[in-house]
């Protein structure tokens, strides 16, 4: 079984690493992983995902939560300098709670993306595939979650 720190569950990880912390909190499964503010840790963080919900036997949800991570860690990219964490819990009522953690405090901002805009519409992304999501300040940063609905 492993804690939750502060840290992991309200800011940013305290240390860079792609091995994934694991274990068990209040009988729900749960992995985390901290990646470095650069481009290539989008692609690590969507293949760890990936895994991880073949294991836990949540294939169905994959592409989807893949793809809401893969937009929430881009935009930490482009506004945070430091560690970016990654969490996911599979809480007990069916629904997978995801958490993408970074050192900046201010809270992602939705904005109305035009048709020929190539970028702007991650939030909005967010807000209409997940069951619910939102925004949290920790001690160091912000955390941007979201859950969606895996039972079945």
């Amino acid at each position: 079984m492993i804690g939750v720190s502060d840290s992991a569950a309200a800011g940013a990880p305290e240390s860079a690493s792609y091995a994934p912390r694991r274990g068990v909190i209040s009988g729900s499964p749960i992995a985390e992983w901290s990646f470095p503010a650069e481009p290539g840790s989008v692609r690590t963080a969507r293949a760890v995902v990936r895994e991880t919900l073949r294991e836990w036997g949540l294939e169905s949800a994959a592409d989807l939560a893949v793809l809401l991570v893969s937009e929430l860690v881009t935009n930490s990219l482009r506004y945070a300098s430091g560690p970016i964490g990654v969490r996911m819990v599979l809480k007990s009522g069916g629904d997978l709670l995801v958490e993408v953690s970074d050192p900046v405090p201010d809270p992602p901002q939705e904005r109305a993306a035009a048709p020929e805009d190539e970028g702007g519409r991650g939030l909005q992304l967010v807000a209409c595939t997940s069951r619910r999501w939102g925004t949290r300040h920790g001690r160091t940063g912000k955390t941007v979650w979201f859950e969606l609905s895996v039972a079945g």
